[in-house]
């Protein structure tokens, strides 16, 4: 049977997850991280969150979320996660769980399933072939789980291919070559930088130019509150960004994203930024780094050159809903 989220399934959809989600990468689960990521986010729904059943003993987990706050919001619900029991993983059942979770999604009014990244339930995964390091969030589902090939065989639709990346910063140099690239854009006007308030202006119309609800906050939020954030300026005036610069507990560098606007592309700072974001993580003891971008866009070649290699791949999907 099928029940809809109740407290007193807590410990046993834990244990679930500890037993099958990590075959697909997915880092354990305790109490504590299980309610920051499910119970206690705002987003969720008890309504919109499932447990399958067989004879009172938890056999599957499944989770959607809405918010009209999100992007794609006012159409689209986000499908968080389906986890089944070894034995119980056949297409009957997931079939079962996701059409619970989109007849919610239905019954709120929305019109398309998207598996995507701006999902706010951030399911964090260990990078393969490190001592457990992790990436904070997943961008969508794992190329190589079950439940991507079911959710194919349904009818979504693949709509990109986001390349897990990741470097591990013990070697970091910035090449020769780089260097270079900074003398001749400082030729030209150009620093790059730890942004700098009493020197620095211009933050806020540079993201506006860029056109990223999420870097416009983040990155406001941070060059505000004093986070450095490595900066690319014209005579003081910010045209380009990357960070911010973070160490998190697990040793990881943050990354937020990259960006320089328009009419000061060409000039390299792009290739400038990334790399001496790198450095600047490496200075304050950063033990590595990982970030996702899709496998069309041009900036891969900026990670590949310092190094990083796509460790793994997400699938970001999507269903139109009848």
């Amino acid at each position: 049977m099928m029940d809809t989220w109740k407290q007193e399934h807590t410990q046993a959809v834990i244990d679930l997850w500890n037993q099958e989600a990590v075959k697909d990468g997915y880092k354990e689960m305790t109490e504590e991280s299980f309610d920051l990521i499910f119970v206690s986010n705002p987003y969720f729904d008890p309504l919109n969150t499932f447990v399958l059943l067989e004879e009172g003993q938890v056999k599957g987990f499944a989770c959607g979320c809405t918010g009209a706050d999100l992007p794609l919001g006012e159409v689209a619900g986000y499908l968080t996660c389906i986890v089944l029991s070894d034995a119980y993983q056949g297409d009957e059942n997931f079939r079962l769980m996701l059409d619970s979770v989109e007849s919610r999604f239905r019954e709120l009014g929305k019109r398309q399933a998207e598996v995507l990244f701006f999902n706010p339930m951030l399911l964090p995964w260990y990078i393969p072939d490190t001592p457990q390091h992790e990436h904070n969030n997943a961008p969508g589902v794992p190329v190589d789980s079950k439940l991507y090939r079911f959710l194919l065989q349904e009818g979504y639709v693949e709509r990109a291919l986001e390349c897990a990346m990741y470097l591990n910063l013990s070697d970091f140099e910035v090449p020769e070559d780089i260097r270079k690239k900074e003398e001749r854009a400082a030729n030209e006007g150009y620093t790059v930088e730890l942004f700098d308030g009493a020197k620095h202006n211009g933050v806020a119309d540079m993201l506006k130019a860029l056109n990223n609800p999420l870097w416009e906050r983040e990155i406001g939020q941070s060059t505000s509150n004093g986070v450095p954030v490595v900066i690319a300026a014209l005579h003081g005036r910010v045209v380009g960004f990357a960070g911010p610069v973070i160490r998190q507990e697990n040793g990881r560098g943050y990354f937020a994203g990259i960006g320089v606007e328009p009419d000061h592309e060409g000039h390299g700072l792009g290739s400038i930024l990334f790399f001496k974001l790198c450095e600047a993580f490496k200075r304050i003891g950063t033990d590595y780094m990982s970030l996702y971008t899709g496998d069309n866009n041009p900036a891969i070649r900026i990670y590949e050159k310092a190094g990083f290699q796509t460790v793994k791949q997400f699938s970001v999907m999507r269903r139109e809903l009848s």
